[in-house]
């Protein structure tokens, strides 16, 4: 495995005898399939052809990868099938990342969730399928192992071991999926009583609290947590700390997208990595808007997330180059005490469009077969 981290953020809070993860997460790994280079939609009827193509580990892979590039001890809890894609998908997070997969299992007969992603016009469409897991020959665990923070996404009628995580020393900070119904009743935020930070985007943000402007919503949320986010897409973010009153906002950076697709899981996962790294909420606004904005030129929920090298990278091209607001400028100084030096890793794997080449033999002289 590639040192993919290279820095260390919570250095400055370990000993030596520390063993204690970083960030416990528990959800679906799904196989993803992004097309990109889409000119529109796809028209029903008619057949599309797409100028790019990869394939990555999904869903809550995107956020697990996105942990472990920024050099956090991630452990991760899914269900992965026997099957090929089930394989690759624990061999990428596993052996190609680094996470710690020893409360994940292996379900034999059971075949990997698959979504096919679609960019095109700055946003994606996406189309899944899969079958719920069985549940565990063992009970799972009422609390998780010890952990500095848990990422959690918030579920109609709550999950119990959110309360037990916070209640043994775990800061919770909570997302929430999209309403299929329609209800956005705030009693499905009920567990918002534990966690230290929500993060959801201005859509889910707006719909939940009643508010007319993401602004409005995220101070309303803060009433119910002591720090909410709330992601405005191409507008930055912005963050309400009802414990302190501070508020913050950071605009988007000027960066051509790609693929959006796990955007808001690398945004959760960096404002997480600051957080537990103590730092000013500003900074963590904008080092989760940075993230996200480099995740977006990728191929990729998962592997899109940036590593510590292409963090100092972007910084290091903001400084020569005049593609960036001199606030942006101001905005990112503090990165100059953060960013590693003088260590050059290989490069971060990336998704491509077939997931294994099959061995071929070499052929006379290792010239290979015609």
């Amino acid at each position: 495995m590639d040192d993919h981290p290279v820095f260390d953020p919570l250095a400055a809070i370990r000993s030596p005898t520390d063993a204690l993860s970083d960030v416990y997460l528990t959800g679906t790994v799904f196989l993803d399939i992004i097309f990109t280079g889409l000119d529109s939609a796809p028209v029903r009827g008619t057949e599309s052809w797409a100028r790019g193509m990869g394939s990555s580990p999904g869903g809550i892979a995107n956020m697990a990868t996105a942990l472990a590039r920024l050099g956090l001890r991630t452990q991760l809890a899914a269900a992965f099938g026997d099957d090929m894609y089930g394989d690759y998908c624990w061999d990428s997070l596993a052996a190609g990342e680094g996470i710690d997969l020893g409360l994940s299992r292996r379900i034999p007969g059971w075949h990997s969730p698959v979504t096919v992603s679609m960019a095109y016009e700055g946003e994606r469409t996406m189309v899944s399928h899969g079958h719920e897991a069985p549940p565990p020959e063992e009970p799972a665990p009422e609390c998780p192992p010890a952990a500095r923070a848990c990422v959690a996404s918030l579920e109609k009628g709550g999950q119990e071991w959110i309360g037990h995580a916070a209640r043994h020393g775990s800061r919770i900070f909570a997302d929430v999926g999209w309403d299929d119904s329609g209800r956005w009743d705030p009693a499905d935020l009920a567990d918002l009583r534990h966690c230290a930070a929500f993060l959801p985007n201005a859509a889910e943000a707006m719909n939940y609290t009643r508010a007319d402007s993401p602004r409005a919503a995220a101070r309303k949320l803060a009433e119910l947590v002591p720090l909410a986010v709330v992601t405005l897409g191409a507008e930055g973010a912005y963050a309400v700390d009802s414990a302190t009153g501070e508020t913050a906002e950071v605009p988007a950076l000027l960066i051509e997208a790609l693929d959006p697709t796990g955007a808001g899981d690398v945004f959760v996962a960096a404002f997480v990595t600051g957080s537990l790294a103590g730092w000013p909420l500003a900074d963590r606004l904008a080092f989760a808007c940075l993230s996200a904005a480099l995740s977006v030129q990728e191929f990729g929920g998962s592997l899109s997330a940036p590593g510590w090298i292409e963090i100092a990278a972007w910084w290091q091209h903001a400084k020569t180059f005049d593609d960036q607001d001199g606030d942006a400028l101001r905005r990112y100084a503090f990165l100059d005490a953060l960013l590693p030096s003088g260590t050059r890793p290989g490069p971060l794997p990336r998704a491509v469009p077939t997931i294994g080449f099959r061995r071929r033999p070499a052929g006379p002289a290792g010239t290979g077969r015609r």
